[in-house]
């Protein structure tokens, strides 16, 4: 696949699991790339410079969806924009729908696709400016409706897909990609942080329901992203990729 040596990248959700192997993955690439994440992140700094020469921090609190716009247009009116926007972060939480509060609904629905629609329409301006942009935006393997315990998150992965197809049609005539990625049970510290103490009954429950009896780790996905961002997937557009194991 293509070297992205001059390009520019926004992840949002760079110092979790999945997005630092995605940071790593592309700035060893030679891209350039900026990691947005909770501003309180500890180390944050040390932290994504050591995912890569070319990686660099900005603290954002996607929650804040009018500080986000802020806080990414005077990043874009620095830089010049970016070249590949990476809509990787979200909130995750397990529990019966009835135990969840509105605020908690709320709060997923802003940090996992609102924020995704923000930043979108905000990098689209400079892209289409160049002719030439990718987007990638996280979906999930629970739209096949086989989990318990997820309904905001669910819910906002749904909204993601839609975006993803509709920005597709809107974005396409100015050059501009648009695509989705659907992980499965990735192994990473959100699992650990949710099924702490029955990970192994976890482990053996994904394992069970995969076609292939292996784990996906977060640089699968990293691979996956890469080549979306790529020139391999020039042509590709409105799609939606399941890395899952074959759930």
């Amino acid at each position: 696949m293509a070297n992205l040596t001059g390009k520019s990248v926004l992840l949002t959700g760079g110092l979790g699991t999945l997005g630092g192997a995605q940071a790593s993955k592309l700035a060893a690439e030679g891209a350039r790339v900026v990691v947005l994440d909770r501003p309180d992140s500890a180390d944050a700094d040390a932290r994504a410079a050591a995912l890569g020469r070319d990686v660099s921090f900005f603290g954002c609190d996607l929650n804040d969806l009018a500080g986000t716009e802020k806080t990414v247009g005077a990043l874009i009116a620095k830089s010049g924009g970016f070249d590949i926007l990476i809509n990787n972060a979200a909130l995750i939480i397990n529990k019966p729908h009835e135990d969840f509060t509105l605020t908690e609904y709320e709060d997923q629905i802003r940090v996992n696709s609102s924020a995704a629609f923000v930043l979108t329409r905000l990098c689209a301006g400079t892209m289409k400016a160049k002719g030439y942009g990718k987007v990638v935006n996280f979906t999930s393997v629970t739209l096949t409706g086989q989990w318990d315990g997820y309904v905001p998150y669910i819910t906002s992965k749904g909204a993601m897909l839609g975006l993803t197809k509709s920005m597709a049609r809107e974005l396409g005539p100015h050059g501009i990609n648009v695509n989705a990625v659907s992980p499965g049970a990735i192994v990473s510290d959100a699992e650990e942080r949710i099924f702490g103490d029955r990970l192994q009954e976890y482990n053996d429950w994904v394992l069970e329901r995969q076609c292939l009896k292996t784990r996906i780790l977060p640089e699968h996905v990293a691979d996956l992203v890469h080549f979306l961002v790529s020139s391999a997937a020039d042509r590709i557009t409105g799609q939606n990729y399941n890395i899952d194991g074959g759930w």
